[in-house]
Formats: C-alpha cells, structure tokens, sequence
C-alpha cells in the first residue's frame, strides 16, 4: 500500500494531516529546516509529535537537510540520540556525513530530493552506506521513476503535489546571490516568485508571448526603436505553476512507488487538510478498485493557494509560468471558540465578524487540525437566527469535537 506523506509546519498541521489520513508526516527541525522562515518543531515538543503521529497509526519523518558544515555536524551528533529517543521514524538528510552518523545511531535514513538521485548506480551505493529510502530527483519522467522503481533495492519516494523550484533539485542560488540568504540553508526569499523585467544589453525589450497558454520569447525587432533601459518585459518569468497529479495517481501507484510526498512544510493547516484529503479520497478510490476521477478533487484544490497547476517533468518539461496565487478561496478570522458542548456536538463562538447560515467556516487549533463546514444553523439563547452579528455569541451544530481558543474562518470566494 502506498504511503501518503504530508507536511506539518506547527502542531495544527500536523493534526490536520493526520485527521484528513495521511499515513505519514514530515517536520522541520529548528536550525536543520529547509523552510528557516516557517514555524519549526524543537526538541523539546518532538516527543508529543512523535507521540500523536503513532496514536494514529502514522510515522514520523525529521528533515535534517541543510548543507552541513562541520560545526552543524557536530552539534547534529549531540541532537541524534534525542531524535531517537523521541520515537522518530527516521530523518530525511541530503548530506552524506549526516548519513553516515545516523545509521552509526541506528536511525533510519531517508535521502532528500536535495541529493537529486536520478539512477540506479547511486541507489545501490546509497543502500550500501545505510539509506533506508530515496526521495528521487523532480526532474526525471515518470517512465524513468517506473523504471528506478522496478530495480531500486530500496523504497523511493517521489514529490506528487505542492511548489516547484526554479533551480534543478532546489539547488538554487539566486536567494543567495541577490540578498545572502542562502536557500540551501533553508533561508530562501523566494526572488523567482516576484515579477521581473526583462531587457537585452542594448535596451531592446524581451516580451513573452502567452498564445495557447505557451511560454515563447519574442525579441523586438531591429527596426524598431529601442526601448528605454527602464521598460521591457515585467511578469512572473521565474516561476513555476504547482505540482498537481491526483488525475494520475493509478499511475503513479502502478509504477511502484512506495510514499507520494506533498510539498507545503511552509503551508497554513487548511492547505495541509485539503490537499491530504484530496488525495487520500483518490488514492483509496483506485486502491477499492473503483477509479474515477472526480473533478471535484480539482475544485477543492484550488480553492486554497496555489499557483495554478501543471505536471512537472512527469510527462514533458515544466513551460508554464504562475504570476500569483491562484486560489480560488480565501479564509477570513471571524471568531474563536469559547466552549464545546460534546453531548449535542455544539459549540460556542465568540465572533468579531458577521457569520450566516449557509456559509463555509474552518476551525484551526493545535489538538482540532483544521476542520471545515457549512453552517447549517446559528443559535442564540436556544432560538435559531439566519445571520449573527460582531460581539455576538453564537451556538453552531459541528460535526468534529473542537476546543476553546481555537480560531474560527469564513471561507470566501475570491476574484481572481
């Protein structure tokens, strides 16, 4: 059976994960994280996340994949028998060194993207030195992953949703470059995600031509006037649309792939459940043996960030560029939690903004996950009401237990 691995940037995730059926989650670790500018787990609360992840059947991955440098290696060795202790399930690691000391500790580990492993001569050697999985290169097709897979002496993992990076593997410099802040290290400011201009040397203008929803360059032509130094060319040429493959999970799972990773460790709690959901829903529906893909799982896809969707190198290379957030939905805080009444399934609700009937809310709290519904009925003092007002608190009827002080959204539709 495949494993569904999900990201978790704080304890809301990681209960949304686990509630919306992931099999699997992945933490940053402070001062090991690829994601430096997302929440961490330390190790202080990583015992309670192991904990929780195995009350539900699920394990528990620690990234440990920043480029190391020997005083990162040492202290690593002073923190490994820790992340053993906790119960972890394994570390995800891109350095060899790091490899070579956790497999000394006996903790089993899982070979990050960042090593961008994309033959079989490089998993026999990894097997070798200890490595319990691959997480194979984002550039190789799937008729290349099927065949890694055929012969791999170990489980390979490969990423099926969420952000794409510019640079091959995320071996990108240009964070470093622009503002020293070094994306290998976990600090990238994501500069590919901003608009830029394009201008020749001799101040020629480099537009893009998006005909058919294609990326071509067209060059100004000699016998027009050059165009000032300041013009040319401003979009989101960098940036790549989102991974999305729940159209092609039968495939995926045929092709003998042991875990499908989603991308989003920086990615709010109702990022986490919607697209654990989604997939969740699609890879049960193929493995009960009664596939059909539902053009809803797109829907709900889009309705938190995203920008817009494409299939990477799974069958052909990425062209298509994103300018922004292309969500369809947006969340908007109206209210908290003041108490749950578990006998009628009703909470109490304190709202600072307007709520009605027939509107979709989310409810976020460290041990709730997220959770999302329609509001079938508001009550005030036992009487059912149509709309409630700011100030006002209200009884709603949920159908999962939810705790005082988590915070409530109205989940709204945006203009794209």
């Amino acid at each position: 059976m495949v494993e569904l691995l999900a990201p978790a940037r704080d304890f809301i995730s990681l209960e949304s994960a686990l509630k919306n059926g992931a099999n699997a989650v992945y933490i940053g670790l402070e001062g090991y994280n690829m994601r430096a500018h997302a929440a961490s787990f330390s190790l202080e609360n990583l015992s309670d996340a192991v904990h929780r992840c195995h009350r539900h059947d699920a394990q528990l991955y620690v990234c440990t994949n920043t480029i190391m440098r020997d005083q990162d290696i040492d202290h690593l060795k002073t923190i490994l028998p820790r992340i053993k202790s906790s119960g972890a399930d394994a570390i995800i690691a891109s350095d060899l060194g790091v490899l070579k000391i956790a497999s000394r500790e006996g903790i089993d580990v899982h070979l990050s993207v960042q090593a961008n492993i994309s033959n079989q001569e490089s998993l026999k050697l990894l097997q070798e030195l200890g490595a319990k999985r691959v997480i194979l290169s984002r550039e190789l097709s799937l008729n290349e992953i099927k065949e890694l897979a055929r012969k791999s002496p170990m489980d390979v993992e490969v990423f099926i949703h969420g952000a794409m990076c510019l640079a091959i593997s995320g071996r990108c410099f240009l964070s470093s470059y622009l503002y020293q802040k070094n994306a290998n290290c976990g600090e990238c400011l994501q500069p590919c995600r901003q608009e830029w201009r394009l201008v020749s040397e001799e101040g020629k203008e480099i537009s893009l031509d998006h005909r058919d929803d294609r990326t071509s360059l067209e060059i100004s032509d000699d016998t027009l006037p050059q165009v000032r130094a300041d013009r040319g060319f401003k979009g989101h040429i960098l940036s790549p649309r989102d991974l999305c493959m729940v159209e092609y999970v039968p495939e995926l799972i045929e092709a003998g792939i042991a875990s499908f990773k989603i991308e989003g460790r920086a990615r709010p709690a109702d990022y986490v459940a919607t697209v654990t959901r989604v997939y969740r829903e699609a890879i049960d529906t193929y493995q009960s043996g009664q596939w059909k893909f539902q053009d809803s799982w797109i829907e709900e896809l889009q309705k938190v960030y995203n920008r817009g969707f494409d299939t990477g190198f799974y069958f052909q290379t990425p062209h298509q560029t994103s300018s922004y957030n292309r969500a369809t939905h947006t969340k908007k805080d109206i209210g908290e939690v003041v108490n749950y009444y578990s006998q009628v399934n009703a909470a109490e609700i304190r709202l600072w903004n307007s709520l009605e009937v027939g509107d979709e809310i989310m409810v976020q709290g460290p041990t709730t996950g997220s959770i999302n519904q329609k509001v079938k009925s508001i009550q005030i003092h036992h009487k059912n009401i149509s709309k409630a007002k700011k100030g006002q608190h209200v009884g709603i009827l949920l159908k999962n237990r939810v705790r005082p002080g988590d915070l409530v959204y109205k989940r709204i539709k945006r203009e794209i």
